[in-house]
């Protein structure tokens, strides 16, 4: 098929491989597989003849590249690295500013929803208010993630950015946003949006496609390698798949309404864009969702659009107050309403459906989902359904 995911995101087969081999060697017998991997690759040097073959062999090699590095990661012995004592320091820091938040009158729920949506401190969420976001959908923003990041770049962007000296803004930008990774604790999911923004503001440079599936399977392959087992990470797993949903679905929710028409109807376009983003990212969750946690939130639509404008607000007055705290009533105010917005929310009855699929029933669903994509994809090609983006 002309334009496949494959032909246009060539790295996905590797990261896929890379995977397969992950989980080969966790749950399947050890082999000795040094080896194997030098033959594959002296096998795949004389193979530069056949490309077909050779691209099968090379992606064999990630196979078991990733199934050695699995086997090496589960038999080392744990120690204090250089990063982990940086990542200490920053935690200090962060520890610092936590304080600060609190001095100015933040406290109760308001200071754990800050110190969780701002610095990654999830520490003082209670049992009810992780309850109240979970059932409505609203818990992907405690979780640090590319919204908070891109919202993050967005404002060093409109600081820092000039035309003239461009290649050292985007450098101090990269530094900025690494070393607020080092700073809220380095999850797996603000990792996975630092590097695609690292590359997203590399690319930028060069004026080529900046945010693509090819992106995405380059920052999984960097992060499996540097730490394997983040593999079977639920914020891992989770992250990757909605960035990977909103890529594949988004410009299929996009191309519903006219180009047109949304270019000359700016709150259209906005709400639609919301709608769209939204969708995308359950179809890639939504699954794995139910699978670990039992429920389904029936209502999510309706709770991003009250959520996603409340975390930039959250995010760029929670760094105003710690240089003004005169304004700390402020945020305050707008966390207790969001708080206060989705408690009513968590009290429908109908906020959440209870699954309890079985994870042969959760491959049958992303076949259907990626089955239907395929369709989709045939149909474009076509008749022209929709233009797809990689």
């Amino acid at each position: 098929m002309r334009n496949s995911v494959s032909e246009k995101a060539p790295l996905v087969k590797i990261a896929i491989g890379l995977m397969a081999g992950m989980v080969a060697a966790k749950y399947v017998v050890s082999l000795p597989l040094f080896p194997l991997l030098v033959g594959l690759i002296i096998i795949a040097f004389f193979l530069w003849r056949y490309v077909y073959l050779q691209s099968a062999v090379i992606i064999l090699c990630f196979v078991v590249l990733g199934a050695l590095l699995m086997q090496r990661a589960q038999q080392e012995s744990p120690q204090v690295s250089r990063l982990e004592r940086s990542k200490n320091y920053f935690l200090s820091q962060r520890a610092r500013l936590l304080d600060r938040l609190s001095e100015n009158g933040v406290d109760g729920n308001v200071y754990a929803v800050v110190a969780a949506m701002a610095l990654g401190d999830k520490s003082q969420l209670t049992k009810e208010l992780k309850e109240t976001y979970a059932v409505t959908g609203a818990a992907h923003v405690l979780a640090l993630s590319g919204l908070h990041l891109s919202i993050i770049y967005t404002l060093l962007s409109l600081l820092l950015c000039r035309r003239r000296w461009q290649v050292v803004s985007q450098v101090l930008i990269i530094i900025c946003i690494w070393s607020f990774v080092f700073l809220v604790g380095m999850s797996a999911s603000v990792v996975r949006s630092a590097v695609m923004l690292t590359a997203y503001a590399l690319l930028s440079l060069g004026n080529r496609n900046r945010m693509s599936v090819n992106t995405l399977a380059f920052t999984a392959i960097v992060m499996l390698i540097v730490h394997p087992l983040s593999l079977f990470d639920i914020g891992f797993q989770l992250s990757f798949l909605a960035v990977l949903s909103i890529l594949i679905w988004y410009p299929v929710f996009e191309a519903l309404i006219p180009q047109s028409f949304l270019m000359s109807h700016r709150l259209v376009r906005w709400l639609w864009s919301l709608l769209g983003v939204s969708c995308a990212a359950q179809l890639g969750t939504a699954p794995l969702i139910a699978y670990y946690f039992g429920r389904f939130s029936s209502l999510f639509l309706i709770t991003n659009f009250v959520v996603i404008p409340f975390a930039p607000l959250i995010l760029y007055l929670t760094l105003a107050v710690l240089f003004v705290p005169s304004i700390a009533y402020l945020l305050i105010y707008i966390v207790n309403a969001l708080n206060g917005i989705l408690a009513f929310v968590a009290s429908t009855p109908w906020v959440s459906i209870t699954l309890h699929p079985s994870i042969l029933q959760i491959i049958m669903v992303y076949v259907i989902i990626a089955a239907t994509y395929l369709l989709i994809d045939r149909l474009s090609g076509t008749f022209g359904i929709f233009r797809r983006r990689m």
